[in-house]
């Protein structure tokens, strides 16, 4: 439920009935906007993990369903060793130190990719999150880390293949469906990609059929709510025909 009524979210010019269901982010520029300071990588990496309380906070307020953020790809390994250590570091930090406001704030922490392949200590903090709001019926904030779509799709193939083949029915889109992380979800409205970039990069390929697509020239330390609620605006702009005639919103 949105913690803003329609009458604060008319007041920031969005329509109510035209808030998407389910936004994803590959949170991009980190590291350009650091070097673009004269900063160390690791600088605006930090800057990053900053930006998200806000766009957490006003996805949740304005009643966004399901919240995707690209954190780290299955690609990311093979980053400098220190980056990567900074990375995880930062993971630790963040899920250490936001806990406790994302829970009083009703979110679902949810951990899609292979999280079980992280180091000890981000796989036990990932973990402690995901326990500590497993109950929780707000926004859900998935976290995609050691994440690739191709391996998401690879995984689901197999598990319904193998069921199929147990139960002796066809593989359904249905079927197929229920073996991605983000089964009980709705498949992604909008991606918002920041720093210009316009390429998926691995990124919920399945789930992306039918989202509007925004890139940003902002890197994402510089993505403020102010740009997110004009992403919102430029998404509710458009007519999302889902391949017929007529508008669908």
């Amino acid at each position: 439920m949105a913690a803003y009524d329609e009458t604060q979210i008319r007041a920031l010019g969005l329509n109510p009935q035209g808030i998407p269901k389910h936004v994803a982010i590959i949170m991009d520029g980190n590291g350009r906007w650091a070097q673009s300071r004269r900063l160390p990588r690791s600088a605006g990496h930090r800057a990053g993990t900053d930006r998200l309380r806000g766009i957490i906070r006003l996805s949740s307020d304005l009643g966004i369903a399901s919240l995707t953020l690209y954190a780290f790809s299955t690609e990311n390994w093979k980053r400098p060793s220190d980056e990567v250590g900074t990375l995880m570091g930062l993971l630790i930090e963040y899920f250490t130190s936001e806990i406790d406001e994302l829970h009083e704030n009703n979110v679902r922490i949810k951990i899609i990719g292979a999280y079980e392949g992280l180091p000890n200590g981000p796989r036990a903090a990932v973990e402690r999150a995901m326990k500590r709001t497993e109950a929780n019926s707000g926004l859900i904030l998935n976290i995609a880390l050691n994440y690739g779509s191709r391996a998401e799709i690879l995984r689901a193939a197999n598990l319904a293949a193998k069921q199929a083949q147990e139960t002796g029915t066809a593989i359904t889109e249905e079927l197929f469906e229920s073996f991605l992380y983000t089964h009980d979800q709705a498949d992604v409205d909008l991606l918002i990609r920041t720093s210009g970039e316009q390429r998926l990069s691995n990124f919920l390929l399945y789930q992306l059929s039918y989202a509007e697509f925004l890139f940003p020239e902002e890197y994402w330390p510089d993505f403020s709510d102010e740009r997110y609620i004009e992403a919102l605006k430029t998404y509710q702009s458009r007519s999302r025909r889902f391949g017929g005639l007529g508008e669908s919103k």
